[in-house]
């Protein structure tokens, strides 16, 4: 039901192996300020398209159904994330009136501890404001974000719960959770309080033991036991399979262990960051175009749908990981980073002007086995492609 026809998959698997070996160095420098300069009339298309006290959370350009949040969803920072990355690059006053406006939404969450989230929702927000501006005011509501976060540490697991109890599971962390790690950390490493930055690494240490099977891959969710501490499963919740290596999750997993080790200099986490690292890139369905399909372990490949959200990340991750790699690792990573820049910015992924509801990439999966989000225009999406485009142009 949500396959492309295989033939056409077919054709665009060349294609894009062909066009992905032709952008790089300069001429990839200006097709990526072409895109930064169409995101920021897209953003602003955005901004119209959607009520003043509500947040982006997808578009399916092929219904043109716009799907709106509140600010308690786990996707609401990445708005405001993004106006604040292109504010950075153009400057332009209305991107900034916007970011300010839509950063404005988001402040009370400061205080909210229902899920894991915090640093999606206030790290990627308020953390940019601040790095840009120097705000004071920006810093408090931060670390508010931090003690917020720091309440969902669970001693007996030594890890961050993700969600709380439900018919589904009893204690659940989830591999996305390593993207959450940076708030904590942050604040400790900024004169706050340094037991975020303890309870940052027992986490980041308990998913290294716990989350990866031998191939590196990380499982999506791990459950246990509140009342014992016991691991009771190994499963999924967006992914194929309990045993599947569901795209997105390798993608913050990667992303999360190059962040942690950027902010501890602890050598453990780059080399967890470049276990994945080998287990996307040697993969025999990594796409030659870069942009994974949506699980590793789909049951039809290579007939499967590709996600956008998952290659933005890794784009992100892997250009970052230049900075702490050297040699053939070094050169293999830029040179992924710069095919799935490539790949992202052809017409089949970036949208027209005027389209896509304001949204800047096409073809995200979110919940693919829960029928939801499927093929369609995603925050996160577009927050991590330009912060990878951004990365890009400052090396």
């Amino acid at each position: 039901m949500y396959k492309r026809p295989f033939f056409f998959l077919l054709t665009l698997m060349v294609s894009f192996a062909t066009q992905a070996q032709s952008l790089s160095g300069a001429a990839l420098k200006q097709k990526l300020n072409a895109n930064l300069q169409l995101a920021v009339e897209q953003y602003k298309l955005l901004h119209q398209n959607i009520p003043a006290d509500r947040m982006p959370q997808n578009f399916d350009i092929k219904t043109g159904k716009m799907v709106t949040s509140n600010t308690k969803w786990w996707c609401a920072g990445f708005f405001p994330g993004t106006l604040w990355y292109l504010y950075e690059h153009s400057r332009d006053a209305a991107i900034l009136n916007i970011a300010e406006q839509r950063l404005l939404q988001m402040e009370p969450q400061k205080h909210f501890t229902g899920n894991h989230d915090l640093g999606f929702m206030m790290y990627c927000s308020f953390g940019n404001a601040y790095r840009i501006t120097g705000n004071p005011s920006y810093r408090k509501t931060i670390d508010t974000a931090a003690m917020s976060l720091a309440t969902r540490f669970r001693p007996k697991i030594q890890s961050i719960q993700s969600w709380d109890s439900s018919k589904n599971f009893r204690c659940a962390v989830i591999v996305d959770n390593m993207m959450n790690l940076e708030l904590l950390t942050w604040v400790s490493n900024n004169g706050g309080d340094p037991r975020f930055r303890d309870i940052a690494v027992t986490h980041a240490n308990s998913t290294i033991e716990r989350h990866f099977r031998p191939d590196n891959a990380a499982f999506h969710v791990l459950d246990y036991s509140l009342a014992s501490g016991e691991l009771l499963r190994k499963t999924t919740w967006q992914g194929y399979s309990d045993s599947s290596a569901w795209a997105r999750g390798q993608a913050w997993a990667m992303y999360g262990y190059t962040t942690m080790y950027r902010l501890t200099k602890d050598k453990k986490y780059l080399d967890q960051a470049n276990k994945i690292a080998d287990f996307v890139l040697n993969h025999k369905f990594f796409p030659a175009d870069g942009v994974p399909y949506w699980d590793f372990d789909a049951p039809n490949l290579p007939n499967e749908l590709r996600d956008a959200s998952a290659g933005s990340i890794m784009a992100s991750a892997f250009l970052e990981l230049t900075d702490y790699t050297k040699g053939a690792r070094k050169k293999k990573y830029m040179s992924t980073a710069e095919t799935i820049l490539t790949t992202l910015s052809s017409d089949e992924y970036l949208a027209k002007a005027g389209t896509n509801g304001g949204f800047l990439l096409k073809h995200s999966v979110g919940a693919l086995p829960l029928k939801g989000e499927v093929d369609v225009a995603l925050t996160y999406a577009d927050y991590y492609f330009v912060e990878a485009m951004l990365r890009y142009l400052k090396k």
